[in-house]
C-alpha cells in the first residue's frame, strides 16, 4: 500500500502557553477528500495553520509525499504542492481579479493539463465575469471562487480549504460544492473544512471530527450518516 500524500502525526500546537491541538492524526492519500470536522473552537483552523508552518508545533510530524514539512517555512510549505483556500478569503483587494490569479500562478504539480487562466474562466465563468474588478467590489461568493481560483493556479497536488461556504449565499454554495466535486472526478486530493454536514457526506471519502483538539471520530460517509448519536453529540449546535 503506497504512503499518504499528506501524513500528520501526533501534532500538538496552539498560541503562546494555551495548547489547543493534542495529537491529532490525519493523513490524505492521493485523489482522496476528506473532511476535518467539529463545532466552532475545537482545533480545525489550528490544524491547517500547523500544516502550513502559519503557527509552530508543540509536537508531532507533518510528511507530504514522504518528506517533512514540519519545520519548513509557510512558503515552502506551498511550493512543496500544497494549495490553501483559507478562512476569511484573504484576497488581495486593490488587485484586480486577473492580478490575484496571477499573484500565485506556478505550475507545481508536473501534471500535463495545468491550471491557467483560460482554464480557471472556463471552471468559474464568474470570475471571468469579473476580471477586471478589484477583489473589494466583488461579491463574498465571488471572491470565495477568487480563493479557490487562485489557489488552483497554483497547481497543487492537495487542494486545503478552511470554511469552504461559510457565510454564502445557497446558490452560491451550492456552485462550490459542485465545483469541488468535479475537482474529486479529476483526481485532486482535497481536505475540506466546513459545517454543513449533508454536503460534506456526499463529496468527501472519509472524515474526522475534532473535540477539544482531538480527533473523537473518524469514518466513511456511510459510517457517519449511519451515526446519528456521533452528529448530534460533535457536531450539532
Amino acid at each position: 500500500m503506497s504512503a499518504p500524500l499528506l501524513a500528520i502525526s501526533g501534532l500538538a500546537a496552539g498560541y503562546g502557553g494555551s495548547q489547543v491541538l493534542f495529537g491529532v492524526d490525519l493523513d490524505v492519500s492521493a485523489g482522496e477528500v476528506v473532511s476535518l470536522m467539529g463545532r466552532n473552537g475545537m482545533g480545525k483552523t489550528t490544524t491547517v495553520r500547523a500544516l502550513m508552518g502559519l503557527i509552530p508545533l508543540q509536537a508531532g510530524q507533518i510528511r507530504f509525499e514522504g518528506r517533512p514539512i514540519a519545520s519548513a517555512p509557510p512558503f515552502r510549505i506551498a511550493r512543496s504542492g500544497i494549495g490553501l483556500v483559507p478562512e476569511g478569503r484573504q484576497i488581495f483587494p486593490t488587485l484586480t481579479v486577473e492580478e490575484n490569479l496571477i499573484a500565485t500562478a506556478a505550475h507545481r504539480n508536473g501534471g500535463a493539463q495545468a491550471w491557467t487562466l483560460a482554464r480557471i474562466y472556463a471552471f468559474l465563468p464568474r470570475l471571468a465575469e469579473r476580471r477586471r474588478h478589484m477583489g473589494n467590489q466583488i461579491s463574498g461568493g465571488e471572491q470565495q471562487m477568487l480563493a479557490i481560483g487562485r489557489a488552483l493556479m497554483t497547481n497543487p497536488k492537495l487542494l486545503i480549504l478552511d470554511e469552504a461556504t461559510e457565510g454564502l449565499a445557497p446558490l452560491i454554495r451550492q456552485e462550490i460544492w459542485d465545483r469541488l466535486a468535479t475537482l474529486k472526478r479529476e483526481g485532486l486530493a482535497i481536505l475540506v473544512i466546513d459545517r454543513t454536514v449533508d454536503a460534506l457526506l456526499r463529496l468527501s471519502d472519509r472524515h474526522l471530527i475534532l473535540e477539544k483538539g482531538r480527533i473523537v471520530w473518524q469514518g466513511s460517509s456511510q459510517a457517519l450518516a449511519s451515526d446519528p448519536v456521533a452528529r448530534d453529540r460533535y457536531l450539532s449546535v
